[in-house]
């Protein structure tokens, strides 16, 4: 534990570095220039965002794209197509485009590039440093420190996010995409209240938008409220009934409820209505967990299976490795959930395209269940493998899922040896993991440390997020009664 402390705490510390080692001179401008000749470019980009923003995805896909094809030298277009793409090959492309175009562009928008293809490169260092200059040199960018904290966030850490959508808002109280965003990030830490304010100002300032009716949607769901979600996701659908987020939403909480026919129904519409071939495999993976949370594990076979043989025919690698994985939580047979954990992992090397930052994670996550299931069958010598080579990826990571899954797997095993008090450590840094919550809260029993067993409990029966992990564990241990 403390060796991989003081390895962690050397990738982390590339947050400060840059700081501490020079000072970027402030930018001329209050916010980053975009470098183009074009104005039909420069106006494509700026709506690109805004979409973005309002999580018009693939509609800012088509802006950045179209910008691009404006102006062919337009650096910034490339990488946000490579940052924003659900399509592996045209992400890969624009990447490498985006980075042979970079010195054209300004001091600015080279570290933008760079932070971005780094980080997808799992360039960690050199990302997290171009970060932090881009952001001293325009410290009054209230896109920039949204745009930041975003990416944050969805590598796991929402501390540091919320910062930054709280420097946002210092410049701008009224930032749509900051209340977003930090609305999440209070809710991700369980503090509610303090999200639906948020929520609730967002609301107000851009009242003719989906996005806001289906953010609050998703809190009042994480927060346990159906009802409530259903009646913000329906209202969203009325401002734009093509918003598919939102039609995903109605899904997702139909499942939650334990209504998996009406689940499955609503998928069916948002599959029809994706934009993407990658968005309907990922809404087909949320379609095939209805049946195993049915418990009807013959039918959760042959959907995500299908979901697997469509993804692996269109070359999509995540989403046959994701089918896989998944389909290894709910198998009774170690034997049989390896396999499928062997069928993910291979699943990743199909094609050459995929972000290693994605494809980092996925990994992440499937050495975690191997290391768990081959240490239950028995197989202890794999098992102590795939910590190691779990432990050498988060120990050369700043992403705090890979990080995460290292802790889980590490915590998992040293609970299985029954020690208790060294495991408590590793699974309080997994504790948005079910299977990692429940293991915590034995361990803590076995401690007598009552209190936080008790706590960790109450998180566990109320984690709300639609996921196969929640769907293994959650309800079981909802039917238990508190002890």
């Amino acid at each position: 534990m403390r060796r991989f402390a003081c390895i962690l705490l050397l990738v982390c510390l590339a947050f400060a570095m840059p700081a501490f080692a020079h000072h970027i001179k402030t930018g001329a401008t209050k916010t980053m220039p975009l470098t183009t000749s074009s104005p039909k470019a420069r106006d494509l980009y700026e709506r690109a965002m805004t979409d973005y923003e309002n999580l018009y995805l693939e509609r800012a896909n088509l802006g950045w794209r179209a910008a691009a094809e404006a102006d062919p030298n337009l650096a910034l277009a490339f990488a946000w197509i490579a940052f924003n793409s659900r399509n592996p090959a045209e992400a890969s492309a624009a990447r490498e485009k985006a980075k042979a175009l970079a010195a054209k562009a300004s001091p600015g928008e080279q570290l933008m590039v760079q932070w971005i293809t780094n980080v997808q490169e799992t360039k960690f260092i050199a990302g997290i440093a171009a970060m932090n200059d881009m952001l001293e040199m325009y410290p009054k960018d209230k896109r920039l420190a949204y745009l930041v904290g975003n990416w944050l966030m969805l590598v796991g850490d929402y501390e540091r996010a919320g910062k930054l959508f709280e420097r946002a808002l210092a410049l701008d109280k009224n930032y749509p995409a900051a209340l977003n965003d930090l609305a999440y990030a209070y809710a991700r830490d369980r503090h509610y209240n303090q999200a639906f304010d948020a929520m609730q100002r967002y609301i107000v300032v851009l009242p003719n938008q989906p996005n806001p009716q289906d953010s609050y949607a998703e809190i009042l769901r994480m927060s346990g409220n159906y009802e409530g979600a259903l009646e913000h996701y329906r209202a969203a659908l009325k401002i734009d009934p093509g918003f598919v987020s939102s039609q995903l939403g109605l899904a997702d909480t139909y499942a939650l409820m334990g209504n998996q026919a009406q689940a499955r129904a609503e998928y069916d519409k948002a599959i029809q209505s994706a934009s993407t071939d990658a968005d309907r495999l990922d809404y087909g993976l949320q379609k095939a967990a209805t049946w195993a949370r049915e418990g009807n594990l013959a039918e959760a076979d042959k959907a995500f299976l299908a979901v697997a043989e469509r993804a692996h025919a269109s070359g999509i690698d995540l989403e046959e490795a994701q089918a896989h994985r998944s389909m290894s939580l709910y198998q009774t047979d170690d034997a049989v959930a390896l396999k499928h954990l062997e069928a993910a992992e291979d699943a990743l090397s199909h094609q050459a395209n995929i972000a290693q930052s994605d494809k980092d994670q996925e990994l992440a996550r499937i050495l975690q269940y191997r290391a768990v299931r081959a240490s239950h069958s028995g197989n202890q010598e794999l098992a102590d493998k795939t910590l190691h080579q779990l432990e050498t990826m988060a120990g050369s990571s700043r992403d705090m899922i890979v990080q995460s899954c290292y802790h889980g797997a590490a915590g998992a095993l040293l609970v299985a040896k029954e020690k208790f008090a060294d495991a408590i450590p590793h699974l309080e840094e997994d504790r948005d993991n079910p299977y990692s919550m429940a293991l915590l809260s034995r361990a803590y029993s076995e401690t007598g440390a009552n209190d936080k067993m008790h706590e960790i409990e109450a998180r566990l029966r109320s984690t709300n997020a639609a996921t196969m992990e929640q769907a293994m564990v959650v309800p079981a241990a909802r039917a238990k009664r508190p002890e």
